[in-house]
């Protein structure tokens, strides 16, 4: 039973494109390993700017500043 969990920032993507993220990641790993769709796990976690650091600074400081 193959879990991805695939994390991004909560930057407003649709209920649409989650949809196809999930259908995507299910149909990628059935045509590259062969794993049942019907047991496949997909889980997006969204995290807000704020929560999410790269460089010592978190997302939300890093756009302000153009980086």
């Amino acid at each position: 039973m193959p879990y991805v969990n695939i994390r991004i920032t909560r930057e407003g993507a649709s209920a649409e494109q989650k949809a196809r993220l999930i259908r995507g990641v299910t149909e990628l790993l059935q045509a590259t390993l062969g794993k049942n769709p019907a047991t496949t796990v997909v889980v997006i976690d969204e995290v807000d700017t704020d929560n999410w650091g790269i460089g010592g600074e978190s997302v939300t400081a890093r756009r302000k500043t153009g980086k």
